[in-house]
């Protein structure tokens, strides 16, 4: 697998449904020192999920870009377009019950372009708190 380009077009996000097509796209991720990121389809709903582990140690997200994610987390939460249990970092991001593909590619593109210190992405893709 080649590493994705930064920022990600959503149509470049891997679709890591199944073990396999999981722990390949996540064994890449870490051969290219990369943030991982992928969906995965969960019944009639999609999973984005995004790690920074796999970038290395020194690998670090600011405190403001983890902030930004988390209020974008707990937009999508409170405005049900993904479930109450996601995961909001820092190391590790996870959005369940996404409401179909084109959304979680939207919402994990925005997610590893954030990652990388790239905002933009993710305020287009989550409207700001009021």
């Amino acid at each position: 697998m080649q590493p994705l380009p930064v920022p990600c077009p959503a149509h470049l996000v891997p679709d890591a449904t199944g073990t396999n097509a999981f722990h390949d796209a996540y064994r890449s991720a870490m051969a290219h020192n990369a943030v991982f990121v992928a969906i995965e389809a969960d019944g009639q709903h999609w999973t984005v999920k995004a790690d920074t582990l796999t970038a290395g140690s020194g690998r670090r997200v600011s405190d403001a870009v983890n902030e930004a994610i988390r209020t974008a987390i707990l937009w999508l939460v409170d405005n049900h377009e993904v479930d109450f249990g996601a995961y909001a970092g820092p190391v590790y991001f996870m959005m369940h019950g996404v409401r179909d593909e084109e959304r979680a590619r939207e919402l994990a593109a925005a997610l590893h372009a954030a990652l990388y210190a790239d905002l933009e992405p993710l305020s287009r893709a989550v409207p700001p708190a009021p």
